[in-house]
């Protein structure tokens, strides 16, 4: 059970600070919308707020936790980065990403939300699936 506290707890805090953002800001705490917005220059502030807190995630875990985890990636510096640019493409394209539809808008019952999520899902296990065969 140990090695799940720290997902549990990571959950825990998303969960957190987008229930936080919603309510005490009326924002959604899509990653893709808050960055499109501070590279906009839109409401500088809170958006770079936001974005300097998600960069500081690592060294709270590494505090937390005593070292980083253990992630291992096997794949090449240019198929991660066309990966990054697809999932980019696909927020604009969904009207948002993970955590704003699956976060939010799932609690908020939102019909795009579930419908976004649902394609997120079923896409990411078709892609698994896919690269366990290949």
């Amino acid at each position: 059970m140990n090695s799940y506290w720290p997902s549990l707890a990571g959950g825990m805090l998303l969960g957190l600070s987008a229930g936080l953002l919603l309510l005490l800001n009326g924002r959604i705490a899509g990653i893709s919308g808050i960055v499109g917005r501070l590279l906009g220059g839109d409401r500088l502030a809170l958006n770079g707020a936001f974005v300097l807190g998600l960069l500081c995630g690592p060294l709270l875990y590494r505090l937390a936790f005593g070292g980083p985890p253990a992630v291992t990636i096997s794949t090449s510096w240019p198929v991660i980065a066309l990966a990054g640019l697809l999932v980019g493409i696909g927020t604009r394209m969904g009207s948002g990403c993970t955590s704003g539809h699956g976060i939010l808008g799932l609690a908020r019952f939102s019909k795009r939300s579930f419908a976004a999520t649902a394609s997120f899902l079923l896409a990411g296990m078709a892609t698994a699936t896919l690269a366990g065969l290949l």
